[in-house]
């Protein structure tokens, strides 16, 4: 069995290329000095709020052997189910991801892909309450978004993808291809089909008491917990609100391909899949804990 990986040193930025960009751009994300002194501005003039008209936010979840999880933040605890919890990589298009202040003029912002992988946790102090989702993962396709997530967010640690294709077609069908080259961004393909229903989500609902706890669960979340590459904690409020009836279910078909999760022995055909058409995705604030 494979040691539980520690999140700072899984945020820590490589680019993709051996350049003399590549190699001086992770320098400069990691200055120390320029952490203390972002730090110290966003305590008096904290981060703005973000928004985005995602699009075909495909969500894809997994038991893991809970042994495998990293060390859970204080105060809260992991989901766990039969020795196992829940994992999930959800992949998205933006529409305009940028700051609510700008208005109208958010419409000349571009639209980056996205892939969060994250784990689910509970806070000791309300072991009923909504999950707080903790970063594994973050995967962008746009340097600019990268370099400034990690410039003025501790929450939010991208990675730079080499090759990202996100596609869903018309009949719901689609792929999701994640490629780092040298870099830290992750590996990922995951190939799926539309699908009237989902036979394999009994297991899942039974777990959580019903098909409808089942996906509030993974897909309704107004915080989010990360651990920063020099080790301190950040908290961050977000929200993308929708109706459980616009979930559609999904079919894994081909030869799925994630070495992080191979690597913790996940089967990766059994994956539970469903498809958000859209939604307005929100970041509200953050802090550093």
């Amino acid at each position: 069995m494979t040691a539980p990986e520690d999140l700072a040193q899984s945020a820590i930025y490589r680019h993709p290329s051996d350049t003399l960009v590549g190699r001086m751009l992770p320098r400069l994300l990691h200055a120390p000095r320029w952490t203390r002194l972002r730090r110290a501005l966003s305590r008096r003039w904290p981060l703005p709020a973000l928004v985005s008209d995602v699009r075909d936010v495909v969500y894809v979840s997994w038991w893991v052997d809970v042994r495998h999880a990293p060390t859970p933040p204080p105060g809260h605890h992991y989901v766990v189910h039969a020795g196992r919890t829940p994992y999930t990589i959800l992949s998205y298009r933006h529409g305009h991801f940028g700051p609510a202040l700008a208005g109208p003029l958010r419409s000349l912002m571009p639209s980056p892909r996205q892939s969060n992988w994250r784990w689910y946790l509970r806070r000791d102090d309300d072991p009923d309450g909504t999950p707080v989702v903790l970063f594994d993962r973050n995967v962008m396709d746009q340097l600019a978004f990268v370099v400034g997530a990690r410039v003025f967010s501790d929450a939010m640690q991208p990675h730079l993808s080499t090759r990202f294709e996100h596609v869903v077609r018309t009949d719901g069908d689609g792929h999701t291809l994640i490629e780092g080259g040298q870099g830290s961004a992750p590996r990922l393909h995951l190939q799926w089909q539309a699908a009237a229903g989902r036979e394999d989500a009994a297991a899942w609902s039974a777990a959580f008491g019903g098909h409808q706890a089942l996906l509030r669960f993974l897909t309704w979340q107004d915080a989010a917990s990360a651990r920063t590459c020099d080790g301190r904690g950040a908290s961050t409020r977000i929200a993308l609100p929708g109706e459980i009836a616009q979930l559609q279910p999904l079919q894994l078909e081909g030869e799925p391909q994630c070495p992080r999760l191979q690597a913790m022995g996940v089967a990766l055909h059994e994956g539970l899949a469903f498809r958000l058409p859209r939604g307005p995705f929100r970041v509200v604030s953050e802090r550093l804990l």
